[in-house]
């Protein structure tokens, strides 16, 4: 047995004619959108008075630890040119890239007394479920699940109150080249105290199958395994209520720019970089995303002092955007002689 399961009558808390049951709500959620999918487990969490059971899958996506730096995490070149949304979620640990070819699952539970932290007992399910497929896979580390020495999946959980969301990947059928990609930051840049993700060899659960599988089989084995096993586990669907109020907090935190990257810890940024007029290096002190200081160093000529620069950049959302509306209204060339104002605005971030 998973879980002992609330005694509710509606999965909100609200009232209700309808006689109690004892149930744990199982969600398989087709929607894609990261934003949304992140806003989904809060919801779920803070929003039911039911444990829950979810499986999704996020259109290529990295998500970063709630305590984590996200530039100093990701390749920001990488994630810009090929538009890959960054989304924070609410529990810690490290980043991860997700595609359709990850599988994602949320359990969402009340403590009952139990450790609050109990990685465990909730990748046990997941354990059985591959198991069963004949694929050797076990428990190892902290919080990492692996085959032949291999991660497939990271797990990571967030209390609060008497509630607990423990949330995982499922590494399936992803495309390793893009995890790689993504998730390749220059350590050089960022010296903090952020929480910093461990890389680890990883593989695909597919690669270990003695029969093919698609990723939604694969979805639907782990749907079937979990309800087998929890007593009066039932199928529900997001209302149109609930998607309302799911897609309010996706837009109105999820998708904002001050939780994605504005929610970093303080950290300082180093960049350098040759430009047709010279070696230019830059040096920022960044707090919660805006820039509280800012240094040039180089070899590079100038007309005016670029000290300037650097006052006008204080207090600028450490964002390409926002640095590029400031660089816009100054005469780059005056304090940088025969430096772009792209070259300048690639230092900068």
């Amino acid at each position: 047995m998973l879980f002992v399961a609330r005694d509710i009558s509606d999965p909100r808390g609200y009232d209700s004619e309808v006689e109690p049951t004892f149930t744990m709500l199982c969600l398989i959620r087709h929607e894609t959108d990261p934003y949304f999918n992140l806003a989904a487990e809060e919801y779920a969490m803070t929003h039911f008075a039911a444990e829950c059971f979810m499986l999704w899958r996020n259109a290529p996506a990295v998500i970063v630890g709630r305590h984590q730096n996200t530039l100093a995490e990701i390749d920001a070149d990488y994630v810009r040119v090929n538009d890959i949304p960054v989304v924070r979620r609410l529990s810690g640990g490290g980043a991860v890239f997700h595609d359709l070819g990850n599988l994602n699952f949320t359990f969402i539970a009340d403590s009952d007394g139990r450790a609050q932290v109990d990685f465990r007992r909730f990748t046990q399910p997941i354990l059985e479920a591959l198991q069963a497929l004949g694929v050797d896979a076990r428990f190892e580390g902290r919080n990492d699940l692996t085959i032949d020495g291999r991660k497939f999946s990271g797990n990571a959980e967030y209390v609060s109150g008497n509630r607990i969301l423990h949330h995982g990947t499922l590494l399936f059928a992803a495309r390793m080249a893009d995890v790689s990609a993504a998730l390749r930051p220059d350590p050089a840049k960022f010296a903090d105290k952020a929480v910093k993700s461990v890389r680890s060899r990883v593989t695909n659960i597919s690669e270990h199958l003695s029969r093919p599988m698609t990723v939604l089989e694969f979805r639907d084995h782990l749907m079937a395994h979990v309800m087998a096993a929890t007593p009066d586990a039932e199928t529900y669907a997001f209302t149109p209520a609930d998607v309302a109020a799911i897609s309010r907090l996706r837009d109105e935190k999820y998708a904002t720019w001050e939780w994605n990257y504005g929610h970093s810890p303080v950290y300082n940024y180093r960049k350098s970089a040759r430009t047709p007029g010279g070696t230019l290096e830059v040096a920022l002190n960044v707090n919660g995303g805006v820039i509280a200081d800012a240094r040039f160093y180089g070899d590079f000529f100038n007309r005016r002092d670029p000290e300037e620069v650097a006052a006008a950049l204080v207090g600028v959302p450490h964002r390409r955007e926002d640095l590029r509306d400031r660089l816009v209204s100054l005469p780059v060339d005056d304090y940088f002689y025969n430096v772009p104002a792209e070259a300048l605005l690639g230092v900068l971030i």
